[in-house]
């Protein structure tokens, strides 16, 4: 399931940061740019194969990537992704919940093909609610740790209108799930936050998007960074506010 069997980490100054849906798009060049700021990545993937293609390529770069067959959908495959980090690295510092779907195409709410609306909640919003409730326990008892979750500018109020109801629910209740658990935590030591990265180009964002995917994976990678004094329970573009 793992790559690698799991050996006690002993790179002591190294955080170590898992981020789902990282084997392409946005989440790839958030492992690449974490790993690039001295972070020991574990990437998380639903397809075993293609994270070990993705984590190999940072890899060859000269960063610290390990690969992990995880899909946040099934809560025993979160648990068994928090019990092999927890015994390889001890502790885990940085959550990037970046893994969703987009099925909605130009077909409004009640146009949707059976059980796309189901998916894009289970995925969107339930996997986000299970990893947190896996890995937020770790990070209190260690008392620090940054969990981002990838949110949308769809997911603001104002874009609640026909088209693209599936994927702008499940971002907006994502929204309401971040201030939830942040409310939760201790602000001092825990931060959770959604970050929009943007309009990307990316498979999901298309090619006449206006960002480039390192641009977009920036905006996130400043809520892994946040210190002390960072913002808790917020929704973020580019380490700027936005309404929701």
């Amino acid at each position: 399931m793992y790559a690698g069997e799991p050996e006690l980490y002993n790179k002591a100054m190294s955080k170590i940061a898992l981020v789902t849906g990282g084997n392409r798009g946005i989440g790839f060049e958030v492992c690449r740019q974490l790993a690039q700021k001295g972070f020991t990545v574990v990437l998380g993937s639903r397809d075993k194969k293609l994270g070990e293609k993705s984590a190999a390529v940072l890899s060859k770069e000269g960063l610290a990537v390990h690969s992990l067959k995880l899909d946040v959908t099934q809560t025993g495959d979160v648990k068994k992704a928090r019990e092999w980090i927890e015994k390889k690295f001890g502790r885990l510092d940085a959550l990037i919940n970046n893994g969703a779907v987009l099925l909605d195409g130009d077909d409004t709410l009640l146009e949707l093909k059976p059980g796309i609306f189901e998916i894009t909640i289970q995925i969107n919003l339930i996997g986000c609610y299970n990893t947190i409730r896996e890995f937020l326990p770790m990070m209190k008892k260690q008392k620090f740790g940054r969990i981002v979750n990838v949110s949308s500018g769809y997911g603001a109020s104002a874009m609640l209108t026909t088209k693209v109801g599936a994927y702008k629910l499940s971002k907006y209740a994502l929204n309401g799930l971040t201030r939830i658990f942040a409310d939760e935590a201790n602000p001092k030591q825990i931060k959770i936050n959604s970050i929009c990265p943007g309009w990307v180009r990316t498979r999901m964002g298309g090619p006449d998007a206006t960002r480039e995917v390192k641009d977009g994976a920036k905006s996130v990678i400043w809520g892994a960074l946040l210190d002390d004094e960072g913002p808790s329970g917020g929704f973020f573009r580019d380490g700027q506010p936005i309404s929701w």
